[in-house]
């Protein structure tokens, strides 16, 4: 679902019609620094760490993951044909116009944004569109700023944008973000809601780091893993 959802969020055109091709697009939470997690398979000393979690790791953690890339086009035809090969694996049906479940339930969901946010509004309106190709009916509920601020403490949205800045000294903090005990702690960091025995034992490690090397490797390996993590959440970044 994460993955369809991902090759149809058509970021080359999307980027090309608001900025005019302005904006980079990050694929790393510490995005332009020693601590960014690098593209293709990971390092050996990365990979060492994370071969013996591989039956718990989600697809291409170690082998390389990477970020679709479309041609800029409004249709987007090769990332909509990639989302459609996704869910049908998945059990997913379109019919009628409609992608369905295997219980025949419409796959549908929200878009939560604040008001007044017109940059996040025009590319949900934009997304919409291209999830409409795929039978996928989403919308837009933009609420005022408290509700905003009381939905996302509470988890209560399906997708939302935010903007993590993360320091290049990442420390405890890390568990509040990605850890399993924040997942379900209201008002936490951990919006995605990701749960993962791994990441747990990374952000550990990555404290107890002695040196400069170790604690960027050590950092690389968590965000590989983090980065790719299964979701209960879905969220634009």
């Amino acid at each position: 679902m994460r993955d369809a959802r991902i090759a149809a969020f058509n970021f080359e055109y999307i980027n090309e019609t608001l900025t005019g091709g302005a904006l980079p697009r990050i694929g790393s939470y510490f995005s332009n620094s020693v601590l960014g997690m690098r593209l293709g398979p990971a390092d050996a000393p990365v990979a060492a760490f994370l071969q013996p979690h591989a039956a718990d790791l989600p697809p291409d953690t170690i082998e390389g993951y990477a970020l679709p890339v479309g041609n800029g086009s409004v249709r987007n035809r090769a990332g909509i044909r990639r989302a459609m090969a996704t869910l049908e694996t998945a059990g997913f049906t379109a019919a009628d116009g409609t992608m369905r479940d295997a219980s025949g339930a419409p796959l549908a969901f929200r878009i939560l944004l604040s008001k007044g946010n017109a940059e996040h509004a025009k590319i949900a309106s934009l997304y919409i569109e291209a999830l409409k190709r795929l039978g996928i009916e989403a919308e837009v509920e933009a609420v005022d700023n408290a509700q905003y601020v009381a939905r996302m403490a509470a988890f209560d949205y399906d997708m939302t944008p935010f903007r993590r800045a993360l320091s290049l000294s990442p420390g405890t903090e890390q568990r509040y973000y990605w850890g399993s005990a924040a997942a379900d702690t209201p008002g936490s960091g951990n919006l995605i809601g990701i749960k993962s025995p791994v990441v747990d034992g990374l952000i550990d490690q990555m404290l107890a780091a002695r040196s400069a090397e170790d604690f960027k490797k050590e950092t690389h390996e968590h965000e590989r893993e983090m980065t790719e993590g299964p979701n209960e959440k879905t969220i634009w970044k």
